[in-house]
């Protein structure tokens, strides 16, 4: 493993929080799998618990465990394959052994293989998604820079360094289920 990622992995093993780029704001993860990592993650942002999270991977068994795949068609498989790594977050069909801390207490759960590359490689390194939420306190602005993810969260706060992507707005998310964008807000800054 890199050994620049390594510290960073060993703090989500830990159950605790870091910040990391993301392809348009600083994101906010966790292990998906550590529901006390989650609840820091809600005190730390002051949100609410039905919100639910996305969960981010480097590729796509990684989300296996979380998705309930069975009630995917081949044609909705095939879309997801299309579009990943990328920059549509997908609502699935989940598994119900998942934590509704994870989604909200919906039967669907909000999954993306990343293309930003840093993100892609803690994913990897890590060995499974994590949990991916914008860096900010609830209904404040996504921090866009290491400095503003410090000022929301304080100077000791585990950021891994890195540029965010090219884009202006949070992913899409797309219902795969009933074919219906929650967010439609999918403008490049280039």
């Amino acid at each position: 493993m890199n050994k620049y990622f390594s510290k960073y992995i060993d703090i989500l093993n830990n159950g605790n929080v870091i910040a990391y780029p993301s392809e348009a704001v600083f994101g906010l993860g966790c292990d998906p799998n550590n529901d006390n990592a989650i609840k820091n993650l809600l005190k730390l942002k002051n949100r609410k618990k039905n919100k639910g999270f996305i969960l981010v991977a480097s590729y796509y068994d990684q989300l296996l465990p979380y998705i309930n795949e069975n009630k995917l068609s081949n044609f909705q498989k095939k879309k997801l394959f299309l579009s990943w790594p990328g920059f549509i977050t997908f609502l699935v069909p989940v598994k119900s052994n998942i934590s509704h801390y994870i989604t909200g207490y919906s039967d669907l759960i909000a999954v993306r293989v990343t293309s930003h590359p840093i993100l892609n490689k803690l994913c990897f390194y890590f060995g499974r998604p994590i949990i991916s939420t914008s860096a900010n306190i609830s209904g404040m602005k996504s921090a866009k820079t290491k400095k503003e993810v410090l000022n929301y969260f304080g100077v000791d706060f585990p950021v891994l360094d890195g540029k965010i992507g090219n884009f202006l707005y949070p992913s899409k998310i797309f219902n795969i289920v009933n074919g219906e964008y929650i967010r439609n807000d999918y403008i490049s800054k280039i």
